[in-house]
């Protein structure tokens, strides 16, 4: 893949900065020290882009390229959630017992219906990486380019489909 914010590269990285900088410590070596430093530093940065997603609306981009469109249920189960919890508002401020009850439980549905959405995403996402990493693997081997090209976009396309479902969840996890 030509992808250069691959997370399985950043922490490659990493492990050989480690080992560098080990070896720079017995043997002394301050250039060791400082080039494990600074490779350290660069898979830091790579594994940052490698987990960076754009987001307007449902659909996503990431700094390799690769585009997707959020399960319709994420956004579908954000505007539950809002609905509800303005229902809920109204609810308390006009004293109305069931309009603020029917707010809670849209949101809760809400909130169902976005995770449903969001695991949906990081399954399909997930798998389609599998299968455009190992498509582009079988595509070098047997020498086609226009299917290795293919497959690295279905793998790209994936992996931004996957990392916005993460990173939602992990925001929600966060508030």
């Amino acid at each position: 893949m030509s992808d250069n914010s691959s997370t399985g590269k950043s922490y490659l990285d990493s492990a050989i900065a480690s080992g560098q900088s080990a070896l720079g410590t017995l043997t002394g070596n301050t250039g060791d020290k400082a080039e494990a430093s600074a490779r350290k530093d660069q898979a830091a940065a790579e594994k940052e882009a490698s987990n960076t997603i754009g987001k307007m609306g449902p659909l996503n981009v990431s700094p390799s390229g690769g585009v997707s469109t959020d399960d319709p249920n994420r956004s579908e189960g954000s505007w539950n959630q809002t609905l509800g919890s303005a229902k809920e508002s109204l609810g308390g401020l006009l004293g109305s017992e069931s309009l603020k009850k029917e707010g809670t439980q849209q949101n809760a549905e809400g909130k169902g219906q976005e995770a449903q959405g969001q695991l949906s995403d990081l399954g399909s996402g997930v798998q389609d990486r599998i299968k455009g990493t190992l498509g582009g693997i079988g595509a070098s081997i047997t020498g086609d380019r226009e299917k290795e090209e293919e497959y690295r976009i279905k793998h790209d396309d994936a992996k931004t489909k996957q990392r916005s479902a993460e990173a939602d969840m992990r925001k929600q996890a966060e508030a």
